[in-house]
């Protein structure tokens, strides 16, 4: 009998520098072991010095790539990355609800590039609150996200601070909420996860170095990788943030690039 793969789609833009979006999503999920599904839906124009443009895509063909990988493949999970507007982001939806839940579904709020870029507007970020949260297995937004996505002017900093904006995440109709600590001050590196009206908290000491492009995007994939291959949310949390920090790890030795490069993602099938 033949083996049937675990599959893994991301709806996500390109980034042509390999180092993050559709790219760092394939990377991750062939590293765990996952056969990778793409859509894309924006492209953008960037390298490891930061975003210089964006693209998006017509609804039309986002749909239409949708649609036929869905007519023809199961799919085992889904991770949403970077969509571009509100447009998309109701495509997106419509599309998923067609699912039924059933697949898990990770979405990385991605709401601006590292160097300060607006990934995606205002109205953008409340149509997906109100059409993408509901639908969301788990969402993981950073500190800088968790502020703009909750309204207020600084991020979050203490331990009280973050588990109040975790619940008012909640309360947008997410079903789990992870916050990622990596922007908070300090040697440690401090996740927070809302899940079953349950706070974990996780620590790991901070990985000096300046390839980081691609942390996010690498992160919800491999969480979306590991809740393919049936993990539960807090399990393939814990695998993912594993795996992220031993990519980051291993990155530390390459130089690509003139600015944040990207990490290794398969350290573990290269050494």
């Amino acid at each position: 009998m033949m083996k049937k793969y675990t599959t893994v789609l991301t709806i996500a833009g390109s980034d042509g520098s390999g180092g993050a979006g559709i790219q760092a999503d394939l990377k991750t999920f062939a590293a765990l072991e996952c056969y990778g599904l793409s859509v894309i839906t924006t492209l953008t124009i960037q390298n490891t010095m930061g975003v210089h443009a964006i693209y998006p895509l017509a609804k039309k063909c986002v749909i239409e790539q949708f649609e036929a990988i869905a007519a023809d493949m199961e799919i085992h999970a889904i991770k949403i990355g970077m969509l571009g507007s509100a447009e998309i982001i109701k495509a997106v939806a419509a599309l998923l609800k067609k699912l039924n839940g059933a697949a898990p579904i990770i979405l990385d709020t991605i709401l601006r590039a590292s160097n300060g870029a607006e990934l995606l507007s205002v109205n953008a970020i409340d149509v997906m609150k109100s059409e993408l949260f509901p639908l969301a297995s788990l969402i993981t937004p950073n500190l800088p996200e968790t502020a703009i996505l909750t309204g207020v002017q600084n991020y979050p900093s203490t331990a009280n601070e973050i588990e109040k904006s975790a619940r008012k995440l909640l309360e947008t109709g997410a079903h789990a909420v992870l916050i990622k600590g990596g922007h908070g001050e300090g040697e440690m590196c401090r996740d927070c996860l809302l899940l079953n009206n349950t706070f974990t908290w996780r620590s790991s000491k901070k990985i000096h170095t300046n390839n980081t492009h691609g942390t996010g995007c690498t992160l919800s994939s491999a969480i979306a990788a590991f809740m393919a291959k049936g993990d539960a949310t807090e399990v393939a949390v814990s695998k993912a943030k594993r795996y992220l920090n031993e990519a980051m790890k291993a990155g530390k030795r390459y130089k690509i690039g003139m600015g944040n490069g990207p990490l290794h993602h398969g350290y573990s099938q290269w050494g």
